[in-house]
């Protein structure tokens, strides 16, 4: 059996975590992975993203810090298949390595398409991809949006197709189609586009194209990234997406509302050619001056047929004429007729408005009016009499009331104010004021924390001294900890009730 080494060097356990964490990078520095992502739940709430990677015999854990994660094109995803680099090192809180991913890219082209139908497949089930969200193109837009890049042939395309069909007014909204940021400054263009007025000097476009030309699936990913697919859903323009050639798919070309192979053909689909509209207005306006010529031709036909057909005029009057001259030749005699009749009736009433029928019948409503205010006079009498009653009994009412009241109150605050005095008997014994006041101190340290052993105090240490009249300053001397004895506790002697026998003390 081996003797234990006695003559090792003594290490902490921060030293020995520090010299295996300071060894393992200076041993392997940055490294490159191939592995699958494992445990990847999205950013934390701190920034930073925590996962692992693994095969079919291992597993390593991995980090990325905050801001690398947001200059990522690629993102991890759950069962990815990735090639990372990084930095190897050490997390000595669980005794376990772990590598500092700085880079990440998919292994192989068919980690990158498999990443798309999962992504395509996630975004189609939010309904995302629905014919019923796609919007229909407007037949003659008079501002034109095209997103793409200023220097590539792609916009020199757009607006050569554009001024041979119909020219229109476009705005470019420069962005760089391929690379790092390329993905975040298409979907900003798209919301960009949105978010200007509908009139004004710079009016929102009634049409957006997104352009590229052709490149490879890796180019093209920026068009693939969830960012610019949501964007390009959620215009309230109508979008027509035109990346790459006719054989190229990506995921903006399923949430846009119309796919153009090319550049070319998206410009055609914005417009129609100005000749063939010419054409067609010249052909319809001939086409409605010969109808309308035809039709009023009918309309005149049918007019002549029509008067043709009426009678004569003085054939259609003449009976109206002869009932208006009757009517006529009676209109003197019914005025006559009606004024007797008015008149008669005048001087009927006239013979019932003599001056004597009139003072009958005032000194009749006189009599009738002093019977009613004899009445009233009673009836109010009667009734202040019984309200005077009524109010009698409501003010005894009242006063049993208030003098329940009272008593009530009495007992309620005599109730509280023995409890406020159990509380603050209560508080007075709990208090560590009562303990400085039978002769003991309180100490603390700088920052007003107690301090509750010997072992807490350092030499040269600022302390503050409670006493129970005041404070006192003072500074530790030599900081060596004096054990205390221990001795048998004092046990206070109990108390003995006044008849006799032992019983159980007061706590105060």
């Amino acid at each position: 059996m081996n003797e234990p080494r006695l003559n090792l060097p003594e290490l902490t356990v921060s030293e020995l975590s520090t010299a295996l964490k300071r060894t393992v990078e200076d041993a392997y520095g940055y490294v490159r992975v191939r592995g699958e992502v494992s445990g990847f739940k999205g950013p934390h709430s701190s920034g930073h993203v925590y996962f692992a990677l693994k095969d079919e015999g291992a597993k390593i854990d991995a980090v990325i810090w905050k801001g690398v994660f947001g200059r990522m094109r690629l993102r991890p995803e759950e069962g990815l298949e990735v090639i990372v680099t990084g930095k190897l090192t050490t997390y000595p809180s669980r005794s376990s390595y772990q590598i500092i991913v700085e880079t990440l890219e998919p292994s192989g082209l068919g980690a990158l398409m498999a990443l798309l139908e999962q992504r395509k497949q996630m975004l189609a089930a939010e309904g995302l991809f629905d014919e019923a969200r796609k919007q229909l193109l407007p037949f003659l837009p008079a501002v034109i949006g095209v997103i793409t890049s200023p220097t590539g042939a792609v916009i020199r395309d757009i607006l050569h197709r554009l001024a041979d069909r119909f020219p229109r007014h476009v705005m470019v909204w420069p962005v760089k189609v391929q690379g790092d940021d390329s993905a975040a400054e298409v979907a900003a263009a798209i919301d960009g586009f949105n978010a200007l007025p509908e009139l004004g000097a710079l009016r929102r476009p009634d049409l957006i194209i997104v352009a590229r030309g052709g490149g490879s699936l890796e180019d093209l990913w920026s068009f693939n990234e969830e960012i610019v697919v949501r964007a390009a859903a959620a215009s309230l323009i109508p979008l027509i997406s035109a990346v790459g050639h006719e054989t190229d798919v990506t995921l903006i070309d399923f949430a846009a509302d119309r796919r153009a192979p090319t550049p070319t053909a998206a410009a055609e689909m914005a417009v129609p050619v100005r000749t063939e509209l010419l054409l067609d207005v010249n052909s319809l306006e001939q086409r409605a001056l010969a109808a309308w010529t035809r039709n009023q031709e009918a309309r005149r036909s049918e007019l002549r047929s029509a008067a043709r057909a009426l009678p004569d005029a003085d054939e259609v009057l003449a009976l109206p004429r002869q009932r208006l001259d009757h009517a006529a030749a009676g209109l003197s005699r019914g005025l006559r007729a009606n004024a007797q009749i008015h008149r008669v009736g005048f001087s009927r009433i006239a013979g019932r408005l003599h001056p004597h029928l009139l003072r009958g019948t005032v000194e009749r409503r006189r009599e009738r009016y002093a019977g009613i205010a004899h009445r009233l006079r009673a009836s109010v009498a009667a009734n202040i009499e019984a309200y005077k009653v009524r109010i009698a009994r409501q003010n005894e009412r009242v006063a049993a009331f208030a003098e329940r009241g009272e008593r009530a109150i009495g007992v309620i605050l005599d109730r509280w104010t023995a409890q406020l005095e159990r509380a603050t008997q209560l508080l007075t014994a709990f208090s560590y004021r009562g303990v400085l006041a039978r002769g003991f101190a309180l100490v603390r340290d700088a920052a007003g924390d107690p301090l509750r052993a010997a072992a807490a105090v350092g030499t040269g240490m600022r302390l503050d001294i409670e006493f129970t009249d005041g404070r006192v300053s003072a500074v530790a001397g030599d900081a060596h900890v004096t054990p205390v004895t221990e001795s048998a506790p004092l046990l206070p002697r109990r108390r003995r009730r006044p008849g006799g026998g032992e019983g159980q003390g007061s706590l105060f």
